[in-house]
């Protein structure tokens, strides 16, 4: 199995109990994590972000103790921190297949798990339109049931 990079969402629901889908994000860590996960700049800043914007998350932590919180997720077993020079103007991005700005960040995620032999782990199941036919094994999408 390869590694999974976790998708800002997937970091999110992992890391805040209140979150809606922490019960299948957390399910599927517990299952799988032994296999290696990761994180990136892009999922980082965005984990820190995102958990720090009442807009977002009404009971928002501070940027300070969400670092904190990232930094306890990445001490967990089995974390990578995987440097990110991929481009999004060159292939393998199918440009044309993206439909909504919601996919830009995730494509580009896929193809940076496609680039260290991984996959991307995420809730956005519209991801799969904006890759190439070929290329949608490189990512997981979860269920949220």
């Amino acid at each position: 199995m390869s590694v999974s990079l976790l998708d800002v969402n997937v970091l999110i629901a992992l890391a805040w109990p209140n979150h809606v889908h922490h019960h299948a994000a957390r399910r599927w860590f517990e299952a799988t994590s032994g296999e290696g996960w990761a994180t990136t700049p892009v999922t980082e800043l965005g984990f820190v972000r995102v958990s720090s914007n009442r807009k977002v998350i009404p009971t928002a932590a501070t940027p300070g103790t969400a670092l904190e919180v990232l930094r306890a997720l990445c001490d967990l077993p089995g974390h990578e921190f995987w440097p990110d020079e991929t481009r999004l103007a060159q292939p393998p991005f199918a440009l044309d297949r993206i439909g909504s700005y919601k996919q830009v960040t995730n494509v580009h995620l896929s193809a940076l798990a496609a680039k260290q032999r991984g996959r991307l782990v995420t809730f956005d199941r519209g991801i799969q339109n904006g890759l190439h036919p070929g290329d949608q094994g490189l990512v997981l999408v979860l269920p949220v049931t």
